[in-house]
């Protein structure tokens, strides 16, 4: 026994029939040899040297064969190695994020590990049926009773038989198309690592690419922090998408190279804004106005008639947006910043089950694949008529044509309930543009990757970065701000009332927790040196980096969505110019996060009371006191006309601007000073405060604490005074 096992830790140490000795070539007449070996090491198949060099390596599918050199000596019945999977079987790119397959880089996206359950019964699928085996085992216990027997008994055998359902009616589905190991962590493990996101010139150079003459731009925006998530110069940038201006000779759309691109705003997660429909159907005239400030000096003249609110959880609008898509035809784009909703709107408005169409004879298309120039339509005819080998020779060499420096990837067979991309909560899900025909090929839609943001989440720790993410509508509450008190939001983030500072309400539409507490004890919980039991989720270090983000001022009126029946016309019906006072609101946006509607109640004659001005006297030099002119004489003045030609103009007295209100200011401190905006007011408190029902109408008001407290000590008191009373008598 111990010989035996001496002898096998030789064989095992040595290589000696377990693993033959190979030939060794030199690597300069076989360079593939060492490539294949390397590769082998990365992943569990060799790969091919007939694969070409790619800039984006990451992205690059690698075509694996079995690449071993002749040994010496045959191989042994047990040491001969498993069948290896046939690699071309794998899907060009992965349904869920849209990268390129590949089996050498685990860590990136588009990695399929062939060890993975999913991948191996998807290159090799299972011809065995197990219910088939039970009827089988089923069948031969038949066999071995007697038939007679069971007819005495009661047992009707043919019947048994009838039972059983045919062979040919229970066959199994299709494996299903696997995801990558990247996506199948992210829908079942929440795990996961962005991606590198695009530059704008990398959409742009994308979107060139199209085949379609038509192209649609949906530039999508998320309603959480809307519109921080707009790319201002989007139209600009792409330079073939002019908006649509008030002038009423301005055209619709204009073809820039054989080329006709249009865009559309779209504003996902609308449910995040109001409860209903009508609700948010009645905001529709503010977001246009938040878009057209948003725009800066181009939003000035434009229509934005192309401004579309929708929510894909509530299916609010998507249905209409489906049909524009599918009038449009053509290609139709997702574009926006990272984590926006792309993906989710993507299967919401996508067609399907639409392609029993038959094409229009006017319906212009574009081949997808470029013919050459030696090819003619009785080459498509004759492979038709090719024997079923032949042509399966050509579909495979087809397939294998993949051109790795384009940014447009193919697009795929067309059925009628594709997969549709993954949605995961990960910022930069989508890693390569997904492209989906539709409608018998009368067009496609195209998720591409989501642009680069801030980068708010590098800031919190990573438990808590799910966190920020707004999944539902938010019913804040009221918080009141006194003078020397701040608003913390997450504990890093604080709003700060500017010194002298009405009393102001805070409203926090925020999946973090608000805090209200004294500013000398905020500054030192976002600074980490407190030592406030309050939450900080930011990551050590970040108090560090605290800015300030901006100071920003409470400037829009809403005094009359404020007061109530005062200024309501079925009521009092008072003009605001007649009210003593004024509410003043403004809302501070925190970026991929949410908002906070911040209010305050002003005096009026505190708000448009001037501005002190500097006792100091300014001082005037010499040089710009005003001289007297000089009295000349008529020839002089003659001759002052003749030497100047011409009059210059008067000089252009510039307007005299009035001084502004004293609006109500608020600080905002972040990390590094960035991730924070404002916009106008929503109005969000008015929409989404808590209901007010019956019950709570008729119940009483709660009794005060401090007079029960007061109540209790005294009739104590007195019960003491009176046993005192009666053990002195006694």
């Amino acid at each position: 026994m111990h010989r035996a096992l001496s002898s096998r830790w030789l064989n095992t140490a040595l290589n000696i029939a377990e693993h033959p000795r190979r030939v060794e070539i030199p690597l300069f007449l076989c360079p593939s040899v060492n490539v294949a070996s390397h590769r082998r090491r990365l992943g569990p198949v060799a790969s091919s040297p007939r694969t070409r060099a790619s800039p984006w390596r990451a992205q690059h599918r690698y075509l694996h064969i079995e690449a071993e050199a002749p040994s010496e000596a045959p191989l042994q019945p047990d040491a001969i190695a498993p069948e290896p999977f046939s690699l071309k079987g794998l899907p060009k790119q992965c349904r869920g994020c849209g990268a390129l397959s590949q089996t050498a880089f685990p860590n990136q996206p588009g990695y399929f590990d062939v060890g993975r359950k999913a991948v191996r019964s998807y290159l090799r699928p299972e011809n065995t049926d197990r219910s088939r085996h039970e009827d089988k085992i089923y069948e031969d216990a038949l066999k071995h009773f007697d038939h007679e027997e069971l007819a005495k008994k009661g047992v009707d055998v043919d019947a048994l038989a009838l039972s059983m359902v045919p062979s040919e009616t229970r066959q199994r589905p299709p494996p299903k198309v696997p995801l990558c190991d990247r996506c199948h962590f992210l829908l079942h493990n929440h795990t996961g690592q962005s991606i590198y996101h695009p530059s704008i010139e990398s959409i742009r150079d994308t979107i060139l690419e199209s085949p379609y003459k038509y192209n649609h731009v949906y530039h999508v925006l998320d309603a959480a922090d809307f519109p921080m998530s707009l790319l201002p110069q989007l139209s600009q940038f792409l330079d073939t998408m002019p908006l649509r201006t008030k002038n009423r000779r301005s055209r619709a759309g204009k073809f820039y190279g054989d080329q006709k691109t249009e865009l559309s705003f779209v504003i996902t997660r609308c449910d995040l804004l109001a409860p209903t429909k009508p609700q948010v159907d009645s905001l529709y005239p503010y977001l246009q106005e938040v878009l057209r400030d948003a725009l800066g000096r181009t939003g000035r003249n434009v229509r934005l008639g192309n401004l579309i609110a929708v929510s894909a959880k509530r299916s609010w609008w998507t249905k209409e947006l489906k049909e524009d898509i599918w009038k449009r035809a053509g290609a139709g784009w997702m574009v926006g910043k990272a984590n926006v909703g792309k993906s989710q709107l993507f299967e919401a408005v996508f067609p399907k089950g639409r392609m029993d169409l038959t094409p229009s004879k006017h319906q212009i298309t574009v081949d997808m694949h470029a013919k050459t120039s030696n090819e003619s339509t009785s080459s498509t005819e004759d492979s038709e008529t090719q024997p079923e080998p032949v042509q399966e020779i050509i579909e495979a060499q087809e397939a294998e044509e993949l051109d790795e420096f384009s940014l447009l990837p193919p697009a795929p067979k067309e059925t009628n309930y594709p997969e549709m991309p993954l949605v995961s909560d990960l910022p930069g899900t989508t890693a390569s543009p997904i492209r989906i025909p539709f409608g018998n090929g009368r067009g496609e839609l195209i998720d591409l990757p989501g642009l680069e943001r801030t980068g708010l989440e590098q800031h919190v720790k990573e438990e808590h970065r799910l966190s920020l993410i707004m999944r539902s509508r938010i019913v804040p509450e009221q918080m009141t701000l006194t003078p020397g008190r701040s608003l913390l939001v997450g504990g890093f983030i604080r709003i700060t009332p500017r010194e002298p500072a009405p009393i102001m309400l805070t409203y926090s539409f925020t999946p973090i927790a608000p805090h209200v507490t004294r500013t000398d004890k905020a500054i030192g919980i976002q600074n980490q040196t407190g030592e406030v039991n309050i939450e900080n989720i930011a990551v050590p270090g970040t108090g560090e980096k605290t800015k300030l983000a901006g100071s920003f001022e409470l400037k829009w009126d809403v005094t009359k969505q404020r007061t109530g029946p005062l200024t309501r016309k079925d009521a009092v019906g008072l003009k605001v110019e007649r009210l003593p006072y004024r509410v003043l609101s403004t809302d501070i946006l925190i970026e991929g996060v949410g908002w906070v509607e911040i209010t305050a109640q002003v005096r009026t004659k505190d708000l448009f009371k001037p501005k002190p001005k500097s006792d100091v006297p300014s001082e005037i030099p010499e040089s710009e006191t005003p001289q007297e002119e000089k009295q000349l004489s008529a020839l002089e003045r003659l001759e002052a006309l003749a030497a100047v030609p011409k009059k210059k103009p008067p000089p252009v007295s510039e307007p005299i601007e009035k001084d502004e209100p004293n609006w109500p200011v608020v600080d905002v401190y972040s990390p590094e000073g960035k991730f924070i905006s404002c916009r106008r007011p929503m109005n969000g408190w008015i929409l989404n405060k808590p209901k007010v029902s019956a019950a709570s109408l008729k119940s009483r008001p709660r009794r005060s604490m401090k007079g029960m407290k007061k109540l209790e000590k005294k009739r104590r008191r007195e019960r003491e005074a009176g046993a005192g009373a009666s053990s002195a008598g006694f």
